[in-house]
């Protein structure tokens, strides 16, 4: 491994570039974006992030960060079920963000909700200010997985709780293999027919197999402050569920 160098799916490429291709891979499929999850997961993706909610326990009052948050799923749910919270939705891609308070205005949210431009691994948000930190399928996206978990540990309060819904890795011999074939058969072709852009599903579906397994991430996440880490497999381990707090 080449020093300043990271991966980008199956390629190497330099470490101050990867941003930038995470931002263009984004812009491109950012208008198709919720209906190729849709489409990519059989609309499995909803159960998760409800099992997120679920754990997060939202209650009046709090501030949630939701991390690469862009379509403000997450949020919405957030405070539909908190009530009388606050909800900062927090995304590098402008384009994201502009999907997300679209659709925000549309379901008739426009308050109790902010929208923020910014870099998980440099939050430009304040220390300790929020209850909950989320972060949904974006993790692996970013370039530096620790600084984006010591950033999230540094804007939690004493208290505060942070989850992390990424893919991950499945157990079960048989399911992985079918996976494999569904994800770099099928995924890349959906991608090319609704969104018009085969080779940025070909990156997410290859960044995915580059993410740390969930043992990994999870020390990683002790090593960054975080305490009583914890993680939750979901459907076999196509996706993980990662909880820790600051204490």
């Amino acid at each position: 491994m080449a020093e300043g160098e990271t991966d980008f799916g199956y390629r190497r490429v330099k470490a101050e570039d990867k941003a930038r291709l995470v931002r263009a891979v984004f812009d491109s499929v950012s208008p198709r974006y919720d209906l190729m999850n849709d489409l990519m997961s059989g609309g499995v993706h909803r159960l998760w992030k409800a099992e997120l909610i679920d754990r997060l326990v939202p209650r009046p009052g709090q501030l949630l960060l939701d991390v690469a948050g862009g379509t403000g799923d997450i949020a919405q749910r957030f405070l539909a079920r908190a009530g009388n919270a606050q909800a900062i939705v927090c995304d590098i891609n402008e384009s994201m963000l502009v999907q997300g308070r679209n659709r925000a205005i549309d379901a008739g949210v426009v308050s109790g909700i902010a929208w923020l431009c910014g870099d998980a691994e440099r939050l430009p948000v304040a220390d300790t200010v929020v209850d909950a930190y989320t972060i949904a399928f974006g993790l692996r996206n970013v370039t530096d997985i620790a600084a984006a978990l010591a950033e999230a540990r540094r804007v939690l309060k004493p208290g505060g709780r942070f989850l992390c819904l990424e893919f991950s890795r499945i157990e079960a011999p048989l399911l992985r293999q079918v996976y494999d074939l569904y994800s770099f058969t099928v995924l890349p072709l959906l991608g090319q027919v609704v969104a018009g852009d085969r080779e940025a599903y070909q990156y997410l579906v290859e960044s995915i197999r580059r993410f740390p397994p969930q043992a990994e991430l999870a020390r990683m996440m002790e090593a960054a402050g975080l305490e009583q880490v914890r993680f939750r497999n979901l459907t076999g381990g196509i996706a993980a569920l990662h909880s820790g707090w600051r204490l």
